[in-house]
């Protein structure tokens, strides 16, 4: 190799080289051990002490090394390995820079060599070869061949090295563009692994919230549910949970893996409704540019949840009924008929025995979506249950707004413990974010940051109907009295006053002026 001319590069011994190098690429899949065995062959070729790695990072504008073979068993390799420098600086920045392979005869002469590596005696550089690492990406990086044993670099060493760092260009960006992948996949994996388990922690049953007989009556009736793939109608007020009992219910069962989608039968007009449950194919009517899924397609193997179905038309109603009886359904303006395996988990808030009896809602279909009935209580029925939800609701919105959660004062949970909450637990919800909001940093809701409504509530209820007077009179004190406490709380500050009070400031100061008010 030291007398080789330039028209006898290829000699015998090259030829095995690049032959052992293309072996090593094609046969050996782990990237530290590939580059280990191939900067052990060029070590060995070129009669060389050693031979580093060095990748382009763009989007720091930085070269990092990722393999240094030396023969010295005290070799720097471990430190270099994390080494970092800026890609403007020392023959690599020349390399990137001029794209061409650059010789160093004598580093100790040349001002292109940065100096920070010959800090560690342990291994000096003396000469070098620094080629690019080229793709059809551009540069991705280059290749060191450090301290000729005998002699000199001559431009055939340069000429084998650049052949080689094509093969080993192409090796390296497969290797990168494959541990990107396999980042990209593990971190798809865990997103899938983290998703399901937010979806089994937000609809196990700990997020519904009840130690009352009601509820836990409900929840013997889901236990004995889930695991079967009975049809289940729901009844409930509006804002008892209904789509939270049907969520728990799949996401516990044996579909747990497949679809759950949900449309309500109220928000929709019938033609719309049928295209959301059935599809419709392009043409089918004015707008339909493109064949759409409807639901029962798109949750095939899975949930179907069809809450307010008693607001279904009769129209619909038949066709929802071929779905149950036959699996079968057929898109807006298709001629075919498609099939479907979906559990269907219905939900309501009519008495819809009352409206079979007054034919508004379809005998043969309410037989077949009333296998299984779970009735949800109103929360005015299950009292002792709303210190546990205000609780609930508490640490949520808390989380939501990144902040602790504050305390409920006893005052304050006695008025939501009696208010009747016609909204449900959707309203206690609703009125627990409200009053977290009014309290800011203070870390404790008091009775003065609740709704009006729910602080009148009891003396509504109870005193105020053995207050002498009439109803207007009644009605005139308690109003004053409230405008006269949320004035001394907040020391005359109206604005804040009329907050507390859930009035608009010039609402406040026109009952200000009309009680006649000084505070």
């Amino acid at each position: 190799m030291e007398n080789d001319s330039v028209n006898n590069i290829f000699t015998p011994a090259v030829l095995s080289f690049f032959h052992e190098v293309s072996t090593s690429v094609h046969a050996i899949r782990n990237l530290d051990e590939m580059l280990h065995c191939i900067l052990g062959k060029v070590r060995s070729v070129l009669n060389i002490e050693g031979a580093s790695l060095a990748i382009h990072d763009p989007e720091r504008n930085e070269f990092y090394f990722i393999r240094t073979v030396e023969v010295d068993k005290n070799s720097n390799y471990k430190r270099m390995h994390k080494t970092r420098f800026p890609d403007h600086l020392g023959v690599a920045g020349r390399v990137l820079h001029e794209g061409y392979p650059i010789i160093i005869p004598d580093a100790s002469k040349d001002g292109r060599i940065y100096r920070r590596f010959d800090s560690d005696d342990r291994f000096v550089v003396r000469s070098m070869i620094c080629v690019p690492l080229k793709t059809r990406k551009g540069i991705i990086g280059v290749f060191y061949a450090l301290n000729k044993r005998k002699g000199s670099f001559t431009p055939n060493n340069a000429k084998i090295l650049e052949i080689l760092s094509g093969t080993l260009a192409v090796a390296l960006e497969n290797a990168l563009l494959y541990g990107e992948l396999e980042t990209h996949i593990d971190f798809l994996q865990r997103e899938n692994l983290r998703l399901k388990s937010e979806i089994g922690a937000r609809y196990d049953f700990s997020e519904l919230i009840g130690s009352s007989r009601a509820m836990g009556e409900v929840f013997s009736l889901m236990e004995k549910v889930i695991d079967v793939p009975t049809t289940v109608l729901i009844r409930g007020d509006t804002g008892t949970g209904k789509e939270l009992v049907a969520r728990a219910i799949q996401y516990n069962g044996p579909r747990k893996e497949r679809p759950f989608v949900a449309e309500s039968c109220s928000a929709l007009s019938e033609h719309l409704l049928e295209s959301e449950l059935f599809g419709h194919v392009k043409g089918a009517f004015t707008g339909a540019i493109a064949d759409k899924k409807g639901i029962f397609e798109r949750a095939d193997g899975g949930t179907v949840f069809l809450d307010e179905i008693g607001e279904m038309s009769p129209a619909m109603q038949v066709k929802l009924l071929r779905v149950l009886q036959e699996g079968q359904f057929r898109p807006v303006g298709g001629s075919a008929y498609r099939s479907t395996d979906v559990r269907l988990i219905a939900a309501t808030h009519r008495n819809l025995d009352d409206e079979v009896k007054g034919e508004t809602f379809r005998r043969d279909l309410f037989y077949r979506i009333n296998v299984f009935q779970i009735v949800l209580p109103p929360l005015k029925e299950r009292r002792e249950d709303i210190p546990l939800l205000a609780m609930h609701f508490l640490r949520k919105c808390a989380a939501k707004f990144d902040e602790p959660p504050p305390a409920l004062t006893p005052e304050a949970l006695d008025l939501l413990s009696h208010f009747d909450w016609p909204g449900n637990v959707r309203e206690l919800e609703n009125e627990i974010e409200r009053a977290l909001t009014l309290a800011g940093r203070e870390g404790v809701i008091g009775a003065e940051l609740l709704s009006v409504k729910i602080r009148t509530h009891r003396d509504e209820s109870t005193e105020i109907r053995a207050a002498p007077g009439t109803l207007h009179d009644v009605v005139r004190d308690v109003e004053k009295g409230m405008i006269v406490e949320a004035l001394k709380k907040t020391n005359g500050n109206r604005p804040q006053a009329a907050r507390l009070l859930g009035l608009t400031r010039q609402g406040l100061i026109n009952k200000i002026l009309r009680y006649n008010i000084t505070v």
